[in-house]
């Protein structure tokens, strides 16, 4: 084995990357890191989860909040953590550039293209639904099978005007740390929702005010599931938030006008006192609050 490791470190100067193989729990996979992800990989793969994490989350902190390797690896899943995360929405270049590296993250390390699953928390699950869209829309040969996300900013003008609430409360430093963040970037590169709707519309997942979807318009064949925790006494209580400030009241707005509008392989599914970060603190806004082994399961259905 020391001889192995000692290999794999010469591969690691000449690649830019390391590969190791780790045993756990009689399972044999191998691990590939590179500046973009972590992958996980099992000697026979047959599906690929691809996840993105929210504001700064890198692959390391996903992999801590959303551990899911090992069921998935026994499963023949493969799972690439990315380090792709900062950001709201998507500009023309970023779906681009970002396409091209999720294409070479398959054709490098020769991943299967016909299952595959893109997921993400917050605003990853953002990045998750945007670059869904795209590839399928620029016939792509990696196209995702589904799409999930978890508790996400999915109307960017309704982020704003909740932002603009909570600065105005002044009740959580947290929440006005955040909200200052939130409306200083929305105002640098769109303006005022009041004023520049149109733009907010291009980027956003979905602004409820016009019940816009164009942004996921080719993922009507695709499977999407919204997770989310509408606790709105945690809310209350933590942020003084009504529920028309949560990301929950707008996922569910979404998944109904989705529904209405022809998608048949839609899912909302809100869940209870299931939020809790990996280190022990309640939190609804979590990774948590997706059951793993079921969502593989969905994962692995025909």
């Amino acid at each position: 084995m020391k001889k192995l490791l000692k290999f794999f470190s010469v591969i690691t100067l000449i690649f830019s990357s390391t590969l190791s193989i780790a045993q756990t729990n009689g399972t044999e996979k191998n691990r590939i890191s590179t500046d973009f992800y972590e992958l996980y990989r099992p000697n026979t793969t047959e599906v690929v989860l691809v996840l993105f994490g929210g504001y700064p989350e890198n692959a390391e902190d996903i992999e801590r909040e959303f551990a899911i390797t090992n069921l998935a690896n026994k499963k023949n899943i493969a799972v690439a953590y990315l380090n792709y995360s900062g950001k709201l929405w998507l500009e023309e270049n970023d779906k681009i550039e970002l396409a091209e590296s999720i294409n070479e993250l398959f054709k490098s390390n020769n991943l299967p293209t016909k299952k595959i699953y893109f997921g993400g928390f917050s605003s990853g699950g953002n990045m998750a639904l945007l670059i869904s869209n795209f590839l399928i829309e620029n016939s792509n040969k990696i196209k995702p099978t589904g799409v999930f996300i978890v508790d996400s900013p999915i109307d960017l003008a309704a982020l704003y005007q909740s932002a603009e609430k909570n600065i105005k409360s002044n009740f959580s430093e947290p929440a006005v740390q955040e909200a200052k963040w939130i409306i200083s970037n929305l105002n640098e590169n769109f303006g005022e929702p009041d004023n520049n709707l149109l733009k907010y519309e291009k980027y956003s997942v979905f602004t409820s005010l016009t019940n816009e979807i164009n942004n996921l318009k080719d993922l009507k064949n695709t499977k999407i599931r919204f997770y989310t925790e509408p606790d709105t006494l945690w809310w209350k209580k933590n942020r003084k938030a009504d529920y028309d400030q949560m990301n929950a009241y707008y996922i569910k707005k979404l998944s109904e006008k989705l529904k209405n509008s022809g998608f048949d392989q839609i899912e909302y599914i809100p869940t209870e006192n299931k939020g809790y970060r990996a280190n022990g603190e309640r939190h609804p806004h979590s990774w948590s609050i997706v059951d793993k082994e079921e969502l593989l399961q969905w994962m692995l259905e025909k």
